[in-house]
């Protein structure tokens, strides 16, 4: 199996493109920011969608693509909160689920000496989510006459986000009582 497919390059670009689009937001230049953070968002959309339809699965994607998910959405959830662009509590609830899953990813290879995760629906839903409101606000910035995002999506994200961190809980549990 090849390494350097076309998922696996996409998911490459996304994390490249990560540095540049936080400098776009520290240098003000939100037009760039705006197409930066759509095309990250469409890699993630196609590179696993083209890894499926393809066969083209490697590890290394296996392990990349939510690796790059966590770094775009981590670096833009620091970034769009020091701005005040989003609410810190919402910033707060979506970093702490991940450190959540990251911890227990590294406790489950701990104890069952695998690491077989399986995304859980609501997970996914929670990343399209978080990563439609990113993007509005940054359109938000670029076209002033739009709407604020309603703290409504906020919340129903925010919830459906600590959701999806406790079905991870409860997966990776299930997964180490499986191996006593």
């Amino acid at each position: 199996m090849k390494v350097l497919n076309i998922p696996n390059t996409l998911t490459m670009i996304r994390i490249i493109i990560i540095p540049v689009l936080i400098t776009a937001i520290i240098y003000n230049r939100y037009l760039y920011a705006l197409v930066l953070f759509v095309a990250a968002a469409l890699t993630d959309m196609l590179d696993g969608l083209i890894a499926r339809l393809t066969n083209q699965k490697t590890p290394l994607g296996t392990f990349l693509d939510p690796l790059a998910d966590k770094f775009l959405l981590v670096s833009s959830f620091i970034i769009f909160s020091v701005n005040g662009w989003i609410p810190k509590w919402f910033t707060i609830i979506v970093i702490s689920r991940d450190i959540i899953v990251v911890i227990g990813c590294f406790l489950l290879y701990m104890v069952t000496n695998t690491l077989k995760v399986e995304p859980v629906f609501l997970g996914k839903a929670a990343i399209a989510l978080q990563l439609f409101i990113l993007a509005f606000v940054l359109l938000k910035i670029n076209v002033t006459s739009l709407p604020p995002v309603h703290n409504i999506f906020f919340m129903i994200s925010a919830a459906i986000t600590a959701i999806s961190g406790l079905q991870y809980i409860y997966k990776g549990l299930r997964l180490t009582n499986a191996h006593t």
